[in-house]
């Protein structure tokens, strides 16, 4: 079978689409014919060696995929439409995957849109209920508004009642975050100001900061009194903030951390409580991932590339299989 591998850890340019062995699933496990793969920033971190698992190369990369079944244990059906994660090792035409990582699809959800799903969705219902105990009516600041994990947000936490306020680089983008279900959408520059006056001075109840760096002190002083800033990563790559531990208690604010995957897998049964509880949503048409670009599989390092550069918005997919929608 075709896989994407990383046969040295040199980025997006050395990614190769190489024939491998197909796996050989064992009876608890999942086989699946992958027809999307979602394109993910772990997948860019994996491609340069710079991600916190370090598999020895080489290695299949592909997060988020979405297709039908062809094994599995019991609860599973031949044909059966689903969407799985896993670390890496979805970007392939067979994969395998434990139950636990494994979600059925409901047949009015594309293929695009089931490989869009688990990971950006997963984390936002993560960090909007687990994390940052949002409540209805409260107000949620989103950065990077236009992006995978920033549309899956807006619409989770739209879902859930809350008013939310996207935060983009330019005008383009905020455009596609108001589309993607967001109130209101304001640019980075300024921000904070904006989210002050758009909240009558309060300020958001809780940020999600997948940008860190230079606009993490300002989100801070965005927050209003009991207000949650949600740390979700550094996209930025200007390093890690630190926080001065005095506004917290001067302000009643927490900082929390977002880590869904080493929380979400250490704990098996988690995520399909998670898939469960998006589920409604998902019926509602509440949760519609907007897919941004679309890759043959042979150009799944330029997929990388155009997400390193920032040139897509919302969630890029990778056409595993070509024969379907």
């Amino acid at each position: 079978m075709r896989a994407v591998q990383v046969l040295t850890p040199t980025g997006p340019d050395d990614v190769r689409v190489v024939e491998v062995p197909d796996p050989q699933p064992r009876a608890d496990e999942v086989l699946v014919a992958v027809h999307r793969v979602g394109i993910s920033f772990p997948d860019l971190l994996l491609s340069r060696g710079e991600y916190q698992l370090r598999p020895e190369p080489p290695f299949t990369l592909g997060v988020d995929f979405a297709g039908s079944v062809v094994s599995g244990p019991e609860g599973y059906r031949v044909g059966e439409r689903v969407a799985g994660v896993l670390p890496y090792g979805g970007a392939a035409e067979l994969v395998v995957a434990p139950p636990m990582s494994v979600f059925s699809l409901p047949d009015d959800v594309s293929y695009d849109e089931g490989a869009a799903l688990p990971m950006n969705y997963l984390t936002a219902q993560f960090a909007l209920v687990e994390r940052g105990g949002l409540r209805e009516g409260e107000t949620v600041v989103v950065h990077g508004g236009a992006g995978g994990v920033g549309t899956a947000t807006i619409q989770v936490a739209k879902g859930l009642g809350a008013r939310v306020v996207a935060v983009t680089s330019t005008e383009e983008k905020a455009a596609f975050a108001r589309q993607a279900g967001a109130d209101e959408a304001v640019l980075l520059d300024g921000f904070k100001d904006a989210v002050l006056e758009l909240t009558g001075g309060e300020g958001a109840d809780v940020v999600l900061d997948v940008v860190g760096g230079e606009v993490f002190t300002d989100s801070l002083r965005a927050l209003a009194p009991l207000g949650r800033l949600l740390v979700v990563g550094f996209a930025s790559g200007q390093g890690i903030p630190e926080v001065k531990v005095n506004r917290l208690l001067l302000n009643n604010t927490d900082v929390r951390g977002v880590g869904w995957g080493a929380y979400a897998m250490a704990r098996p049964g988690y995520m399909h409580e998670q898939w469960d509880a998006l589920a409604p949503l998902l019926a509602a048409g509440a949760l519609r991932p907007p897919i941004g670009a679309s890759y043959a599989l042979d150009d799944f390092g330029r997929a990388l590339a155009d997400m390193d550069a920032r040139r897509t918005l919302g969630k890029s997919v990778v056409r595993v299989r070509e024969d379907d929608a």
